[in-house]
């Protein structure tokens, strides 16, 4: 009952944004206009990138270990099989991968349903979206039970025409796979559908694969701003910087 009524309070907060002005516009020129999107859901939708955090700490305890910063960097690029299958190979973490990937499931379900929030902006860009009507899909690494509790948690879900995780397609975001399933499900050419990430891997994947990226700025990434502009189509280090326009063309508020 309790989480029914923070949702239906979040809906209630989404529905008293204030609308797009349009004093508020300035076209940001030179870049693809926007039919469709691909979002990402952890660090970029989502502030969840704790929780990702936090369960290499929980595996690494229960292991007895201690995980280098060149460990947590490859684990960023990980499914979540593959992360349990590290821990109990290398670590002997479990009796098995499936016993290692239980204690992830049961640590990541609950913060998705209890702790997972909105990023800065998220809400309102989303919508702006919406109105432009483009079309949005979640292609992310996290499994789809955790992206389903987050999105919905959040009261976000409504907007996506299909959430997909990297276990649908059986290859990780160093794989144009999940990007390309992602684009035919909401049906938009490759040319105007954009990816939204935080993960400098990942904008690699959907450049090389033709798509236009927006680069959500992280720190923990160990880039700066700057390098990240060299990287991606567009560079934001929040949603509240951005919106589309009713025509599809991205606008700047600052």
């Amino acid at each position: 009952m309790s989480e029914q009524v923070n949702n239906q309070g979040k809906q209630k907060q989404s529905n008293a944004q204030a609308p797009l002005v349009k004093e508020d516009l300035r076209v940001i020129e030179g870049v693809p206009f926007i039919t469709g999107a691909i979002f990402d859901c952890d660090g970029t939708l989502l502030d969840s990138l704790d929780a990702w955090r936090g369960i290499e700490g929980v595996l690494a305890h229960e292991a007895g270990v201690e995980v280098s910063t060149e460990e947590r960097a490859l684990f960023t690029t990980f499914t979540i099989p593959e992360v349990a299958t590290y821990f109990h190979e290398v670590y002997a973490l479990g009796k098995n991968v499936s016993a290692v990937q239980d204690l992830i499931n049961e640590y990541m379900m609950n913060y998705y349903h209890n702790e997972a929030t909105l990023l800065p902006g998220v809400r309102v860009f989303l919508e702006s979206c919406a109105r432009a009507n483009v079309a949005m899909s979640v292609a992310s690494s996290s499994a789809s039970a955790y992206l389903e509790a987050g999105l919905t948690g959040t009261g976000i879900r409504e907007y996506f025409s299909a959430v997909v995780s990297v276990d649908d397609v059986g290859a990780s975001k160093r794989e144009p796979r999940i990007f390309n399933y992602s684009r035919e499900l909401i049906g938009t050419p490759k040319a105007t559908t954009w990816g939204f990430e935080d993960s400098v891997y990942a904008m690699n994947t959907l450049h090389a694969a033709g798509y236009p990226v927006l680069g959500l700025y992280d720190e923990g990434e160990k880039i700066t701003f700057t390098e990240l502009q060299s990287i991606a189509d567009l560079s934001i280090r929040s949603f509240d910087e951005i919106r589309i326009s009713p025509d599809g063309l991205f606008v700047s508020l600052l």
